[in-house]
């Protein structure tokens, strides 16, 4: 399966992970939340498939443009 890499629109950090590998999820569907500026910023799957790995963990900081997470989809 081809997958595609779910990227950090905003450097901040990660505050909540609201999905898990092996989940199915929609296009449009938070994968996590993001924290930056004391603003709550949602990441959304780019296309509908299945959470193949999260690259991240709850409290690290992330860059704009890096990859949280994989998506198969």
């Amino acid at each position: 399966m081809p997958s595609v890499d779910i990227k950090a629109e905003v450097t901040g950090k990660v505050w909540k992970i609201e999905t898990q590998p092996g989940d199915s999820i929609g296009a449009g569907d938070v994968v996590m939340i993001l924290e930056s500026m004391k603003m709550e910023i949602p990441v959304e799957a780019p296309k509908a498939g299945r959470l193949s790995a999260l690259l991240v963990a709850e409290g690290d900081s992330v860059k704009e443009g890096q990859a949280l997470a994989r998506l198969e989809v």
